[in-house]
C-alpha cells in the first residue's frame, strides 16, 4: 500500500520579485495534522513562502500540490481550495462589527444559517478565551484580544490547513505568553495541519513538530524541532536558534 499524499506540497519552487529571486525551494511537504514551523530572519523568504502555500501568490516557477493534485490557476479552483485553508497575519484584520460577527463571517460566507454560525463562533471565542467580549465592537478590544478573535475566526471554518504569519509579533510579552499556551491547547484539539512562520525559537519549540530554516531564500535545514536544535546545520542556523531563545 502506498503512503498517503502530503496535504500540501511545493516542488521546484522559485519566486522572483522583479529581477531578484527571493525564494528557491526544491521541495517541502506538509502532512495532515502536522505542525510545521518555518523560521528565519527578516527577508529570508518566510512570508513569501506562506503566501505561496496559501495560494495568495503564484510561484514564478514550480508547482503547489494539494492532497497530491497540482493546483491550477482557475479562479473557481483557487476559491474552492482556499476555503479549505485559513490564514492569520501578524496584525489582527477585523472588520467593523462585534467580535462575534467577525468570527461568524467565514461561516456566513460559506452559507451557514445565522444562528448556527453564531453558535459556532461563540464556541470558538470561548476556546480562545474571549467569549465575554463577543458583543464588544472589534475596535474596542486590545491587540491581544483582537488576535484571539482572528484565530477564532480562522479555526471556526474547520480548515484543513491553518497558516500563521508571525501571529504573536504585535503582542507584548505577557499577551504573547498567554496566547501561546492557549493556542497550543486549541491546535491540539483542532487537529488541523499548521504552518507557523516565525523568527522566534520559543514559538517553534512550543507549537511545532518539525521546523524548516530559511536563510537568504533557501531552505538550509529541515527536521524535527529536537534534531534542528541539537544538530544545527551551520553556525548561522545555530546563531538564529540562540537569538530566538
Amino acid at each position: 500500500m502506498s503512503e498517503a499524499a502530503p496535504l500540501l506540497e511545493v516542488r521546484e519552487l522559485r519566486v522572483r520579485r522583479g529581477r531578484r529571486t527571493v525564494l528557491t525551494l526544491p521541495h517541502l511537504a506538509l502532512n495532515p495534522g502536522e505542525r510545521l514551523a518555518v523560521i528565519g530572519p527578516n527577508g529570508a523568504g518566510k512570508s513569501t513562502l506562506l503566501e505561496v502555500l496559501a495560494l495568495l501568490r503564484p510561484p514564478t516557477q514550480g508547482a503547489v500540490y494539494f492532497q497530491g493534485q497540482p493546483v491550477g490557476g482557475h479562479a473557481a479552483e483557487l476559491v474552492r481550495l482556499r476555503r479549505q485553508m485559513a490564514v492569520v497575519f501578524q496584525r489582527p484584520l477585523l472588520l467593523r462589527g462585534t467580535l462575534l460577527e467577525n468570527v461568524a463571517l467565514g461561516l456566513r460566507l460559506r452559507g451557514q444559517p445565522a444562528a448556527q454560525a453564531a453558535a459556532v463562533a461563540q464556541d470558538w471565542l470561548a476556546r480562545l478565551g474571549v467569549a465575554h467580549l463577543a458583543a464588544r465592537p472589534a475596535g474596542q478590544v486590545s491587540v491581544g484580544e483582537a488576535q484571539r478573535a482572528s484565530l477564532a475566526r480562522a479555526l471556526a471554518t474547520a480548515p484543513a490547513v491553518l497558516l500563521l504569519d508571525e501571529p504573536f509579533a504585535a503582542l507584548d510579552s505577557l499577551a504573547r505568553h498567554a496566547l501561546l499556551g492557549t493556542l497550543d491547547e486549541v491546535l491540539t484539539a483542532a487537529a488541523c495541519a499548521v504552518v507557523l512562520v516565525t523568527h522566534d525559537w520559543r514559538e517553534v519549540r512550543r507549537l511545532a513538530q518539525r521546523v524548516g530554516v530559511l536563510l537568504g531564500g533557501h531552505l538550509v535545514q529541515l527536521g524535527t524541532v529536537t534534531e534542528v536544535a541539537q544538530h544545527p546545520a551551520s553556525a548561522d542556523v545555530a546563531a538564529l536558534i540562540a537569538a530566538g531563545r
